[in-house]
């Protein structure tokens, strides 16, 4: 294990899985679902709204500051970086970083990633199946 993995891994650092938010709890609930291997396999990880639903990433990060994390690694689960991951989320974690005197980092959106687009494809696959 190299030193990066150590830091990721230590109790001074969180990961927050990010997603858009919605005032429709079902909505919610398709992203807690996602989040849930993520949230059983990594320790000290949690997911967040950006807006219209709880927990907020401002609760979050006030939680973790609370529990002696210092360092927060955001990754969003977006398809693409709109406005929202482009503007408004530096602008908030900006803002979170002066309020909170912590680091955070903004991780590419989880559709950047090509093994998502292998996924995409064994769902339809099995539709076809």
């Amino acid at each position: 294990m190299n030193h990066n993995e150590d830091e990721m891994m230590s109790d001074s650092s969180q990961v927050i899985l990010l997603a858009h938010g919605s005032s429709d709890k079902r909505w919610c609930e398709t992203f807690e679902k996602l989040a849930e291997p993520t949230l059983q396999s990594v320790e000290n990880s949690a997911i967040a709204y950006m807006e219209l639903a709880e927990p907020s990433l401002d609760s979050v990060i006030a939680d973790g500051k609370h529990r002696g994390v210092e360092r927060f690694t955001i990754v969003p689960l977006f398809l693409a970086a709109g406005r929202h991951l482009r503007k408004d989320v530096p602008a908030m974690i900006d803002e979170l970083e002066q309020q909170h005197q912590v680091h955070i980092r903004l991780a590419d959106p989880i559709g950047m990633n090509p093994r998502l687009g292998d996924a995409i494809r064994d769902v339809v696959l099995e539709e076809l199946s």
